[in-house]
């Protein structure tokens, strides 16, 4: 078992990065029963605080900082349940750029640090997914470094598609000038609201741009109870928290699909 590491990114905030990190990790983990290692790799760390609340866990001891500034990251992976770890990020994070170009002199080995890190790690898990700022930063680097793939995150708005067309071309040069082995696994539309027309526009105009097989058809409506488990963590008890289960949980399967159809692609190569 080698986990498939998949980065979720886009160059503006806001658009729903780190509700979908988390939920495809959590779906994949309690309902696709798939052993899975989410990575905040965000000094606000809203990844860890959602993942922590839905548990109860009250306290983080260890971050991937403690983790970077160690030079390993086994000792820093908290377990959530049977299939779902996490690597927590905090505030102290913030000074990643200091560490990096004061222990590493290269480009190279200051934007492969978390590639290098978590490859022990790998054989362990069959997804790890990486929650990052919405910034061409180191946090952004290590991810892209580290990731076979990555799924760009499209609020449906004009800003949102800026900063995914922007994502595409940073990747086009992090493979250029670094040889970044990673694909795009897809274009996800985030609804601010359902039937809204430039909603709509918006998503229209991201399958002209990416192509129709690259943006999923399956999307993350605009849904009240997701906003709810932001204060009360992650729940199962009614019908309004299954349907936001259900939206993932569909996002979970057309991911599952791509995936396939990228390794039969490279089979066939």
């Amino acid at each position: 078992m080698t986990a498939k590491t998949i980065v979720v990114g886009n160059f503006k905030g806001g658009v729903g990065k780190t509700k979908v990190s988390v939920m495809t990790s959590w779906e994949y983990a309690t309902v696709h029963n798939k052993k899975v290692l989410l990575i905040d790799m965000d000094p606000q760390g809203n990844a860890s605080t959602l993942i922590a609340r839905s548990v109860g866990i009250d306290k983080i001891e260890k971050t991937i900082f403690d983790g970077f500034q160690d030079g390993n990251l086994e000792n820093v992976v908290m377990k959530i349940n049977d299939n779902l770890d996490l690597i927590p990020a905090a505030v102290s994070f913030k000074n990643f750029s200091k560490f990096l170009y004061k222990n590493f002199e290269t480009d190279l080995e200051q934007i492969t640090l978390l590639k290098t890190l978590i490859e022990p790690l790998k054989e362990n898990y069959d997804y790890i997914f990486i929650d990052v700022p919405p910034t061409i930063s180191d946090y952004s680097d290590n991810a892209m470094m580290a990731s076979d793939y990555v799924l760009i995150i499209l609020q449906a708005q004009e800003l949102s598609l800026e900063g995914a067309e922007t994502y595409v071309s940073y990747l086009q040069f992090m493979h250029d000038e670094y040889e970044a082995d990673i694909q795009v696994l897809g274009v996800l539309p985030v609804l601010l609201r359902a039937g809204g027309r430039v909603d709509q526009t918006t998503v229209i105009r991201a399958t002209e741009l990416f192509g129709e097989d690259n943006v999923f058809s399956n999307v993350v409506k605009h849904l009240e109870r997701l906003k709810a488990w932001d204060i009360t963590g992650i729940r199962n008890d009614d019908h309004h928290d299954r349907k936001a289960h259900q939206t993932f949980l569909a996002v979970v399967e057309e991911m599952e699909d791509k995936l396939a159809r990228f390794e039969e692609e490279e089979n066939n190569v």
